[in-house]
């Protein structure tokens, strides 16, 4: 289903409508599917209605225009002089894309939860629209503080990297997987095969590198968010790998040090990303932080 507003956002919605909801928020270039179906199910089994959508620019959401490389670059170059970084659009804009789906759900509270720049997204929504947001969960994620420890030189050349062929859809799964190998869970690999499956269902069913670099220039605009990260009311679980290499762990404890009353899970041998054998762990997690902040107890 999609969104009918200036941007149209397509969404997917699981379980009783009637049941309390948790709207996730996906990361940077990633679409709905990227959510494990068994992590969504669990949630489902929990008592929650559970909503998952397309980020603007990403899967079958509609698509900006403008950015690209060049702008990619300006955008960098703007950040790093601390100038006036000029994008298509904001994580404000993307938190109003979330609200968006809300309302065509007829959903007036729920909890959120993001991941990466999904977490960044969530942390904006809870910040400037407390009264929709029951609890926040922001996993693998981090305050914008431009002093933590960044990805290391290998992982930013990998991430600035190219398929062979662009246009070839099993060169542009080859590219994708070994990405998601390089930043993955050291501890937990997921198997090669099932890692290309759903890899390669997210390129067949959209792919859209543009948009990517025009999400990234939306994080990269909103700069530090620890003067917004002050101003969260919602009961908040910060949820980060200790061995994440995109997004080190210092990004996470500085979320939860500048939100007030976070409470920071650090998971052993966890990367940047939701491995099969982490997502019982996660969505019990998860389940709990929401059931202690529903207003009500969950539907068995």
């Amino acid at each position: 289903m999609r969104t009918t507003g200036t941007v149209p956002i397509e969404f997917e919605s699981l379980g009783d409508p009637a049941h309390p909801a948790i709207v996730l928020i996906m990361g940077l270039g990633m679409q709905l599917v990227a959510w494990p179906d068994a992590f969504c199910q669990a949630l489902v089994a929990g008592g929650y209605r559970v909503v998952r959508f397309d980020n603007r620019d990403s899967g079958l959401s509609a698509r900006a225009t403008g950015g690209g490389g060049l702008g990619l670059f300006k955008a960098v170059a703007a950040s790093v002089l601390k100038l006036p970084v000029h994008t298509p659009y904001t994580l404000h804009d993307m938190a109003q894309d979330t609200l968006a789906v809300m309302d065509a759900l007829q959903i007036e509270r729920a909890h959120i939860v993001g991941v990466s720049m999904g977490g960044m997204i969530a942390q904006v929504l809870a910040a400037a629209h407390a009264q929709r947001v029951l609890s926040l969960t922001s996993i693998m994620s981090t305050s914008g503080h431009q002093r933590l420890p960044q990805p290391s030189l290998k992982v930013r050349r990998m991430l600035m990297s190219r398929p062979a062929k662009p246009k070839d859809l099993a060169s542009v799964t080859d590219h994708l997987v070994h990405i998601l190998q390089v930043i993955g869970s050291p501890d937990y690999p997921e198997p090669v095969q099932a890692l290309r499956e759903r890899v390669s269902q997210g390129v067949k069913r959209a792919y859209n590198p543009a948009g990517t670099n025009r999400q990234l220039m939306a994080v990269i605009a909103s700069g530090d968010r620890r003067p917004l990260l002050r101003q969260i009311q919602a009961p908040t679980l910060v949820i980060h790998g200790r061995d994440d290499p995109l997004v080190p762990l210092s990004g996470g404890q500085d979320t939860a040090d500048h939100t007030p009353g976070a409470r920071l899970m650090v998971i052993d041998g966890m990367g940047h990303d939701l491995p099969s054998a982490l997502l019982p762990l996660l969505s019990q997690a998860i389940l709990d932080h929401c059931n202690a902040f529903s207003g009500s107890s969950p539907y068995p």
